[in-house]
């Protein structure tokens, strides 16, 4: 006679996380002009004129605006890579990052 196993075979497979997200903001000053930062918002996160106007806006407006989102790494270069371009030019222009909850 045959012995055959009849318990299923199972195999443990790691839960691998999400990586945690990360906001990049857009911070307001009163010295940058609206054009450059609408430029800076269509050259690093690569959006449309009208998105970055709006984005651009709404800091304005409320004294900050979250531009985009992505996995921590990629957030800290855009919005380091971003400021790095307004100060080349002279703009106390400031992104920053924060998790998203």
């Amino acid at each position: 006679m045959n012995e055959t196993d009849l318990e299923p075979r199972t195999r443990a497979r790691p839960k691998v996380e999400r990586p945690r997200l990360h906001k990049v903001i857009l911070l307001n000053d009163d010295y940058t002009p609206r054009e450059f930062v609408v430029t800076v918002l269509k050259t690093e996160f690569r959006i449309g004129d009208d998105q970055a106007y709006r984005v651009m806006m709404t800091a304005h407006r409320r004294g900050a605006c979250v531009v985009a989102v992505y996995p921590r790494d990629v957030a800290e270069t855009k919005a380091s890579r971003a400021t790095d371009m307004a100060r080349r030019k002279g703009y106390p222009l400031m992104f920053t990052t924060e998790p998203e909850e």
